[in-house]
Parts: structure tokens; C-alpha cells; sequence
């Protein structure tokens, strides 16, 4: 009798693939190393031990490594699109200065608590009596908003809406969060790292990918503020994953190189060579017409 490999034994194979790459990728195994171990961040400190939620968080990391769109005083509203688990909102807070450092807390127990049988009953306040690390947040500016259906653990100065984001009225909720931290209701920096699920279908992965950027640039249209209302060359920001095809660059050319002042395609080392996801990082936006 002929054997024929079982779905089980096939996706056995996979899995073992797939953890003998993720042992060997060293954005995976940087990911749980503490920050202030890490090369190329300059703002660290030795305290400073959050752990990134994802992967994805050094492509953004390495992107804004080079052009620092998030740098900008003026950038005080970033919206992540698709954020859960919320690697690309931890870089995003991290750049406005929303950072977690580790406090020694000394709690001391009231004089003569210590035990009712203690030799030590009248024992000295004044001596420490629990050391634990607490956390101390050092408040940065503006905020965050993060969307997702997905649920998503809180981060510091990430505002999370559980939404999804192209129902009629996220845009109303988003501009009731926005406008407590900014007159204008609008984002300085939209951020996008969201991908359909593959289907195995070239055409079709191309397609839900490009249905994707249209949605999103629409979404800009409304909640993205534009360079002149910024008053800086380059302000005004969207940053959105794609798969790259023919197709999809024409999208570029023919919508968002003539709706932002500048267009950059960005491929960063952390984004797996054999992946044929790539970036558009849009800066100039000059508003919807």
C-alpha cells in the first residue's frame, strides 16, 4: 500500500520549519533582549527593561532609525492602524518619550507589628522592611491612539480602541480621542503595518493588499493633518505596509506621490528577504482636494 503524508505529519514539518527559523532569526531572539542591551537606540537607559511585543517592532525602528519622521517635536499624535500586539505603538510611545524605568519602593511596618511573639516587637520603624521594584512612568508628549479588533494589553501613553477601523463611526470616536490632546482632531504620523491573510493566491494576496492601501489612504484623507497646517516641510505622515507588485506601484504613482510631497520605499533589514512585503513611507501630506 502506497503511503500518502497525513495534513498532521505536513504541518509537523512546518512547524519544525518554522521554530528552526525563528531560532535562527536574530530580530526574534533581539525582541526579548532588554532595551538598554540593545545597539542603535541612543535614548536608552540602563533602567529601561520593556521587552518589544513583536518582531514587526524593529522594522519600524530601523525606519525611523533613518529618516526620523517621529522625531519632530511637533509630532504629537500618531495613530497605529491594525497596532495589536502593539510592537509598532511601544516604538511609537518610546519616540514621544512614554517610558517605563524600574522604582525601589521602600515600604516600612508600623513599630511594634513586626510579630505578637517576635523578640523584635518594638523594632524600629525606620528600618526598611520590603524592597520591590515598581514601575515609574516618565510621561512624553502627546499620545498614541492604537486600533485593532483585537484586544491588546495597555501600554504607556497608548490610547487603544478596540474598533474596527473602517466602520462609519471609528472616525467619530477617533476624533473625540484626539481632540483632548490636539486642537486641529488630527494625526501628525498615521502608522499601518496590516496584511490580509495570504491565501496562497498570488493575484488575490495582491489585490486584498491593494484594497488595503486604498482604504488607508482614504482613512489619512480624514484624520491625517497636512504639512501646511504644520508649518514644517515633510510633516504630515502615513507609513504603510504592501506587497510589492506592479500594481501596487501604480497606486503609488498615480494616488500618493501626488498627494504627499515626497514618496520612499522602504525594505528594512528586519523584514525577511524572501518576504515580498515592503513599505511606502509617505511624508508632505498636501491635503485632500
Amino acid at each position: 500500500m502506497g503511503f500518502r503524508p497525513t495534513l498532521a505529519r505536513s504541518s509537523k514539518k512546518s512547524s519544525t520549519q518554522w521554530l528552526a527559523r525563528q531560532a535562527r532569526d536574530p530580530f526574534v531572539r533581539q525582541r526579548n533582549v532588554p532595551l538598554a542591551a540593545q545597539p542603535k537606540e541612543r535614548n536608552r537607559t540602563a533602567a529601561d527593561f520593556a521587552t518589544y511585543r513583536s518582531r514587526a517592532a524593529f522594522k519600524l525602528l530601523e525606519i525611523e532609525e533613518k529618516y526620523k519622521f517621529l522625531a519632530p517635536h511637533d509630532v504629537r499624535i500618531v495613530v497605529d492602524l491594525g497596532a495589536a500586539p502593539g510592537g509598532w505603538s511601544q516604538v511609537a510611545a518610546k519616540k514621544l518619550g512614554w517610558v517605563e524605568r524600574p522604582r525601589v519602593q521602600q515600604a516600612r511596618l508600623p513599630a511594634g507589628t513586626w510579630s505578637d511573639t517576635s523578640p523584635y516587637a518594638d523594632w524600629d520603624a525606620s528600618v526598611e522592611s520590603d524592597m520591590r521594584m515598581n514601575r515609574e512612568l516618565g510621561r512624553g508628549r502627546g499620545m498614541i491612539v492604537a486600533l485593532d479588533l483585537l484586544p491588546m494589553s495597555p501600554i504607556p501613553g497608548v490610547q487603544f480602541l478596540q474598533q474596527d477601523i473602517f466602520a462609519p463611526e471609528t472616525d467619530a470616536l477617533l476624533q473625540r480621542m484626539i481632540a483632548k490632546h490636539s486642537t486641529s482632531g488630527k494625526a501628525d504620523v498615521i502608522l499601518c503595518d496590516m496584511a490580509a491573510n495570504a491565501t496562497g493566491n498570488s493575484s488575490r494576496d495582491i489585490e486584498a493588499s491593494l484594497d488595503i492601501c486604498k482604504a488607508v489612504f482614504a482613512f489619512s484623507e480624514c484624520h491625517l493633518r497636512s504639512e501646511a497646517s504644520i508649518g514644517r516641510e515633510f510633516g504630515g505622515v502615513l507609513l504603510i505596509k504592501h506587497f510589492v507588485h506592479e500594481r501596487v506601484n501604480r497606486f503609488r504613482d498615480e494616488v500618493l506621490a501626488t498627494k504627499f510631497r515626497k514618496v520612499t520605499f522602504a525594505k528594512p533589514a528586519a523584514s525577511r528577504a524572501e518576504s515580498k512585503e515592503g513599505y511606502f513611507l509617505c511624508r508632505g501630506w498636501l491635503g485632500a482636494t
